[in-house]
Formats: structure tokens, C-alpha cells, sequence
């Protein structure tokens, strides 16, 4: 029965998909004498946390109840204030928890905390599960650098686009359907100057309810038009990286104008590491690689991938001359490619994809 209603803790958990970043999904379901009494969810970042819509739905009848939590109730006041304290106000029995909070403010304090005043604390029920649910928060929280997340859709020969820059559409509505959820999930969405030059994409998620990420060009060499959708949003919400070099450009502070975050790194050949830990100092736990083929390559070769999914299409192109997602490696011997791990294959129609984590 502990594994019925933490799987519905873990579903209540992804409702808040999109909305809690850099907050970790959590989901809690209030047991009494067999019949769930008080279900919540983490809605939103800065709002209650799961534990205090389900205790406050059971009420009164919390008192000598079970509650089952996703991840270990904070005991710190932060935006909210600690939910452990709520836990042993409401006169709860036994509390159930899926995952520990490596978040040091946390981190086993919470469950002393109920220990200390007479509460059951069973923890590591569907850990794995609540561990893979919250794969951004869990490295964010400990290493601060943003989690990064491949897609790409390629052709059955891993073509980006055609020799002459065609690229729309390789996948299938389907599996651009699964895309624009990937954009709402993930915090922020990068890609490079290549990209934006050869396809002015807007990098919005068009999803209901949903939100847009934080737009990301690394652009070493300022190149991103004025005229370009990235630019011209003035929402906050695009953050260009360029050169230490481009400090003084007047095109910096036209940029700065439109309501351009600039972010600026030394050189002009950036490690995928040094941005993502740069873009995790902003407050982003999380980015969505959507290439192009050199920033795909540089991540590959920098091992600087946590999880992916590539599209695959049912289109040969055939040409050497076309774009491919990745290049320029050059293994002799077959066994040293990179190997992908922890893989799940997916079908999208006539589509299918790799979906694969660290």
C-alpha cells in the first residue's frame, strides 16, 4: 500500500512541471485508516510546497494520519516556512518519504526535525523514481551549474538540414509536439549564433498554461542581428553570450536597450562546463541544447551531457555535403564512440527517438 500512494505522490509531482524552477517537483498524499484525506503538489515557485495543500485539504483530520512526501520536507524558512514544522503541528503519526533533500539548508535536518518530536519517518520508498523525477534539481542543488538537456531531430542518416540550410520540417507534428514540452520543462533553451542566423527561430514553448524558457545565443563573435526575434522581445528573457572581447561594443549597449541580458565569458572558444556554470549563477537550473551542430559536438566531446532525446525521421537525405547534428570526431576503433546510457526508445507516429540520461 506505501508504494500505491507514494506512485500518487509522484504523479500529483509532475502537475508542477514547467512552474517550480529551480524548485524541486514534490508531491504529498495524507493517509487515514486506508483512503487518501489530503493530496497536494509544489504549484508554483515561490508558493506553499506540496505538504501544506495536502495537510491543509485534510484538515483537522490529519491529526494520527500518514503523509506520504516525494522528497524530505525542508525545515528551513526560506520562501515558506518549513513544512516538517507544519507536519508536526497538524499531529501527523508517520511520515513517508521517497528521496533526501541534497539541498544543504535541508539535507537530513528535516527528518530529525519529526524524528525529534515522536514522528515515524520511513524514507526510500520509489526513491529511484523520485530521484529521476527531480534529475535538474538534484544537480543544481548540489553543484550549482545548469543541468543541459540534447534534442535535436535528425534524418535516418543524422542530418540537421540539407547543404542549402533546409531543415523544416524533418520530424513530424507528433514529435514537435514532444519539443515544445521539453521547452516548457526546461528553464532555459540554447543555441547558437549559427542557428539564429540561419533560421531566426523564436525558442518560445507553445504550450497551454505553460511558459517560455530563458532564450540563450552563445555568440562569441556578436554577430546576432539587431533586427533578429531573440533581440526584439524585451521580455528579460534573452541572454546572449559573447567575448570579453565585445565589452565595449556599441552594439552592447544597443542590445542592453532591448532588454538584453549579456553575459560575457574571456576568449572566444567557450567550454559547454563554463556556460552552463555561468548560467546556473543566473538562477537557470536547467538548459534545452537545441543545437546546432557545433555546440551539439562541443557537448559530446566535453562529456557535459545529462540527458537527451533525439528525434529520428524516416528521411535519407544522402548528401555529405548536408548538415550533421554531430562532427568532427574521428574514432578508429568502433567500441570508443560515445556510448549512450540508460536509454528508452520512443515512437512519435513514423517518428521514434532515443531518450537517453547520464
Amino acid at each position: 500500500m506505501d508504494v500505491k500512494y507514494m506512485e500518487r505522490a509522484l504523479e500529483l509531482a509532475l502537475k508542477g512541471e514547467g512552474k517550480v524552477n529551480p524548485n524541486p517537483l514534490v508531491g504529498a498524499v495524507v493517509v487515514k485508516n486506508g483512503e487518501i484525506i489530503g493530496e497536494g503538489y509544489h504549484k508554483k515557485y515561490g508558493g506553499p510546497h506540496a505538504e501544506v495543500f495536502a495537510l491543509e485539504a485534510a484538515g483537522e483530520e490529519a491529526k494520527g494520519a500518514d503523509i506520504y512526501v516525494t522528497l524530505e520536507p525542508c525545515s528551513h524558512y526560506g520562501k515558506t516556512p518549513p513544512c516538517a514544522k507544519k507536519i508536526i503541528e497538524m499531529g501527523i503519526k508517520r511520515c513517508f518519504i521517497a528521496s533526501l533533500d541534497p539541498n544543504p539548508l535541508v539535507a537530513g535536518r528535516g527528518i530529525k526535525m519529526m524524528q525529534d518530536a515522536g514522528i515515524e519517518v520511513v524514507t526510500g520508498i520509489l526513491e529511484k523514481e523520485a530521484m529521476e523525477l527531480n534529475r535538474v534539481f538534484m544537480k543544481y542543488i548540489s553543484k550549482k551549474t545548469a543541468y543541459l538537456f540534447l534534442k535535436c531531430g535528425i534524418t535516418l542518416d543524422g542530418k540537421i538540414a540539407s547543404r542549402a540550410g533546409s531543415s523544416k520540417w524533418i520530424t513530424n507534428e507528433i514529435a514537435r509536439e514532444k519539443v515544445q514540452k521539453l521547452r516548457n520543462r526546461y528553464m532555459g533553451i540554447m543555441v547558437g549564433i549559427n542557428t539564429v542566423l540561419a533560421d531566426d527561430p523564436s525558442l518560445t514553448a507553445r504550450v497551454e498554461d505553460g511558459r517560455d524558457p530563458y532564450r540563450i545565443v552563445i555568440d562569441p563573435e556578436l554577430k546576432i542581428p539587431l533586427t533578429s526575434k531573440f533581440v526584439n522581445f524585451q521580455d528579460k528573457k534573452s541572454i546572449l553570450v559573447t567575448s570579453k572581447l565585445n565589452e565595449n561594443s556599441e552594439k552592447i549597449e544597443k542590445l542592453i536597450e532591448k532588454d538584453v541580458k549579456i553575459l560575457f565569458l574571456e576568449g572566444k572558444e567557450f567550454k559547454i562546463k563554463e556556460i552552463l556554470e555561468r548560467i546556473g549563477a543566473e538562477g537557470i537550473d536547467a538548459i534545452l541544447l537545441e543545437g546546432g551542430s557545433y555546440l551539439i559536438s562541443k557537448a559530446f566531446e566535453e562529456d557535459a551531457i545529462d540527458g537527451g532525446e533525439i528525434f529520428i525521421a524516416p528521411k535519407i537525405l544522402g548528401d555529405e555535403k548536408a548538415i550533421p547534428f554531430i562532427k568532427g570526431f574521428n574514432f578508429e576503433n568502433i567500441d570508443d564512440g560515445f556510448q549512450l546510457k540508460n536509454v528508452k526508445i520512443n515512437t512519435y507516429g513514423n517518428n521514434v527517438s532515443v531518450e537517453f540520461y547520464r
